[in-house]
């Protein structure tokens, strides 16, 4: 009895001391995932379990997102989940976005996980037409996206209509032109093909080069006031605070860069923005909402925080992943090349194959033609000899009758005719039967002949045979195959494991080894840049091309503000990958 109640108090105290959790999914951009959180966790140990499962490193650029009322607001990392203004139904969602933008892509994005999630979440804001992108560019952009899905362009694979449930342009690119779903895949397909050879981390990496230079990358936009009561837009991104008209989110009237901002503050619904150059007027606003007053707040200060990191010395652990990152990188060039050449020599061996099988066969057809020769010949010679044998037994009996009819005209010779009419018979005998003697003797010649002929042609046909035999011969003793030097063996069909030890090819990075991936990594930037040019020009083709299947009744505000601002020949571009950057100076606040 003691026992069982002692029995039952330890479960008791045991149950009490479980933590009592509850259910939160995460939402990325490509998945879903559902973890127990206790209760008393707080953002940071939220956003830690995401990020290692994901395996991120680069967690600076993220954050939890969900939302309040049409509000969006981010988990706070200090604060505990639940204490959040979140739903308290199970399972409690947050997506996981990125929350802040890198000003160069390639230089700061390291991990290959970090490239994708930008990817994915980017090119989604570009579908959705959250960030405006020009159609020509539109069609560049799907052709990298189509490489990072699909690989290598191949044509006996990828056959038209092979991109039919793929979402790869904004619904404004599709209705402005009076284009099918053909025509636009055609053009796709045709850059597509060009991307041959990048993996998919590139054509990625490629994708996101041509984004940050869209006018609307990487910008949040809230809904403000100044001073005198006039409504604009606030832009917060990666290079500063800038304020729209809110027809127009692609030129900023004015922009605020963070090393040119001396602090920012807010009270209750105003917030100020004092610049660095105290000859510069303090720039005021309001905001709809306090809950937006503090989102806004959190975006300056996440991102001037990066700003100023960015022109500073990397971390220890920024530059452990960027070595990991290059070593990483080569030895994946190396896998690549490894393969590629694999996959050659294995052509050159299925070519070698196909052509020696070629030949066997050609060779097996002139063997069989052969046989039929001599076959052929051997019946002929058959044929030829009984002929000669007829005609030399025909030969043989007309001598006979020609010997019978000279015995016949001897005894007529020695046979008295008394008579002069007997004479004048035995004389006309004589002479038919002299006739008949020279007819047949002639006649006994000529056959005589045409067995000497059929003898000869009888010899000839046993050469013919003879030597068709002999052909035969040397034709089914000669080898299939042609020596040739040996070739290693096919890969086969699976992907072949990779292995560092004994002859594999050698992988220690040495410094030597550091300068010429250096080298290389500086060459490939300056074919970048010359193929940049080449990239414009195909951009300005397609353009031209189109044009003329345009609905101008269909263009949008910012179609028409996009394309006044091209006839001017400006750029707001903020980066230089497709377009030359823009010098702004300074000037007066005057909104």
């Amino acid at each position: 009895m003691a026992g069982a109640i002692a029995s039952r108090m330890s479960f008791s105290s045991l149950k009490r001391k479980q933590p009592k959790t509850f259910t939160v999914r995460i939402v990325t951009m490509d998945a879903e995932m559902e973890f127990n959180c206790e209760m008393k966790w707080k953002g940071k140990d939220l956003f830690d379990l995401v990020c290692r499962t994901l395996g991120l490193r680069e967690t600076w650029f993220f954050g939890l997102q969900y939302t309040i009322k049409d509000t969006v607001a981010w988990l706070k990392m200090d604060k505990k989940v639940l204490d959040h203004d979140v739903s308290k139904e199970e399972p409690v969602t947050f997506h996981f976005l990125a929350k802040f933008y890198p000003e160069n892509a390639e230089e700061e994005l390291v991990q290959e996980i970090t490239q994708h999630l930008f990817f994915l979440q980017v090119k989604k804001q570009i579908l959705d037409e959250k960030i405006y992108c020009p159609p020509e560019a539109s069609v560049l952009l799907a052709s990298y996206a189509v490489q990072a899905k699909y690989g290598d362009y191949d044509p006996s694979v990828h056959k038209r209509g092979f991109l039919a449930q793929e979402e790869l342009l904004p619904k404004r690119v599709i209705n402005l032109y009076q284009m099918t779903p053909e025509m636009w895949e055609e053009r796709i397909t045709a850059w597509y093909a060009e991307h041959r050879g990048r993996a998919r981390d590139e054509a990625e990496m490629e994708y996101l080069k041509i984004a940050q230079d869209l006018e609307m990358y990487g910008v949040n936009y809230f809904a403000i006031r100044n001073k005198k009561g006039t409504e604009l837009l606030l832009g917060v991104d990666a290079l500063g605070l800038h304020i729209y008209d809110p027809e127009n989110r692609l030129t900023a009237k004015i922009s605020f860069p963070w090393n040119e901002i001396r602090n920012i503050s807010y009270s209750d619904k105003e917030f100020t923005i004092k610049p660095l150059d105290k000859k510069i007027d303090v720039f005021k606003f309001n905001s709809s909402k306090l809950r937006v007053n503090k989102l806004i707040l959190q975006l300056c200060i996440g991102n001037h925080d990066l700003f100023m990191r960015r022109r500073k010395a990397d971390s220890l652990e920024v530059q452990q992943m960027k070595a990991q990152a290059r070593e990483e990188k080569a030895r994946k060039q190396m896998e690549r090349q490894r393969l590629a050449r694999e996959k050659q020599m294995r052509e050159e061996a299925e070519r070698t194959r196909d052509e020696l099988e070629r030949r066997l066969l050609q060779m097996k057809e002139e063997a069989t033609m052969a046989n039929e020769a001599l076959m052929r010949s051997e019946e002929t010679a058959d044929l030829l000899a009984e002929k000669a044998q007829i005609t030399e037994e025909e030969a043989k009996l007309l001598a006979q009758k020609a010997a019978e009819a000279e015995q016949e005209m001897q005894r007529i010779k020695a046979t008295a005719i008394r008579t002069e009419e007997e004479k004048r018979l035995m004389e006309q005998k004589v002479l038919e039967a002299e006739v008949l003697a020279l007819k047949m003797a002639e006649e006994s010649e000529r056959r005589a002949k045409e067995a000497d002929q059929l003898k000869q042609d009888l010899q000839e046909a046993r050469e013919a045979e003879r030597r068709a035999k002999q052909k035969l011969l040397e034709i089914t003793t000669k080898p299939a195959y042609p020596p040739m030097n040996p070739l290693p063996a096919p890969l086969p069909p699976d992907i072949p494991s990779f292995s560092l030890i004994g002859d594999s090819l050698p992988f220690d990075f040495k410094d030597t080894d550091m300068k010429r991936l250096s080298m290389e990594i500086e060459k490939e930037k300056v074919e970048y840049m010359e193929k940049s040019k080449h990239l414009q020009e195909q951009l300005n083709e397609l353009k031209t091309e189109i044009e003329a299947l345009k609905l101008k009744e269909r263009e949008t505000a910012l179609d028409i503000l996009h394309n006044e601002h091209a006839d001017r020949g400006g750029t707001s571009s903020k980066h230089n990958t497709i377009k030359k950057p823009q010098v702004q100076g300074r000037r007066p606040i005057c909104i």
